[in-house]
């Protein structure tokens, strides 16, 4: 992976922490952590504490592309109703995969 690819990916994660962050503004900055690019494990680090808030394993991919057919279906998803974007996709013998917006996202973990 080149140097510029590594920063891509350690940017992204930090967007994502910082996202976070914001979102549960109870949690201090040790308790959500981007880790080293090449590290095995999660991409974004959770403390025990963090994890009873954020309940999920995190995974950070940015592109520049490859997913254009995942945005403009969120795009088509924006123009039909007044509610979050939302896509469910499934792909054979797989199971079924929900995409929406981060900020929707995160207003569903808070609850």
């Amino acid at each position: 992976m080149t140097r510029k690819a590594k920063q891509k990916g350690r940017l992204g994660q930090q967007e994502i922490r910082d996202a976070l962050l914001k979102a549960f503004p109870k949690l201090e900055p040790d308790d959500v952590r981007s880790t080293t690019m090449g590290d095995t494990g999660a991409d974004i680090q959770l403390s025990p504490k963090a994890q009873k808030l954020i309940p999920i394993s995190i995974e950070v991919k940015r592109r520049k592309s490859g997913l254009k057919t995942v945005y403009n279906w969120i795009d088509q998803s924006r123009h039909h109703n007044k509610g979050p974007p939302t896509v469910f996709y499934r792909s054979d013998r797989q199971p079924w995969l929900v995409v929406t917006e981060m900020e929707h996202y995160l207003k569903l973990l808070k609850g």
